[in-house]
């Protein structure tokens, strides 16, 4: 009798559990056939000073030899707040 009891208690689990995992199927499946239109929100670096997306390239590279790219680096170093601190241990010549 005792055992008649579980197979009746696992079978009414079992038939609640695929109901459960069939119910989560249909609802994953409709959630992702429903077509949802997120906000459209633009990138402030993509706009101009009015507001107004920008419909040109944002990126031109060229070639920059390595001399160039050391002086334009010396360069934005010397205009750095901490140009003048002693912070590495270097002297300034």
């Amino acid at each position: 009798m005792l055992q008649l009891i579980y197979i009746v208690a696992f079978t009414v689990l079992a038939l609640l559990a695929m109901a459960n995992l069939i119910r989560s199927l249909l609802t994953l499946g409709i959630e992702s056939q429903r077509q949802l239109s997120p906000p459209r929100v633009t990138h402030p670096e993509l706009l101009d000073s009015d507001g107004h997306v920008i419909d040109e390239p944002l990126l031109v590279m060229r070639s920059l030899s390595v001399e160039d790219a050391r002086a334009q680096l010396d360069a934005i170093y010397r205009e750095s707040p901490s140009y003048g601190d002693d912070a590495c241990g270097e002297t300034q010549a």
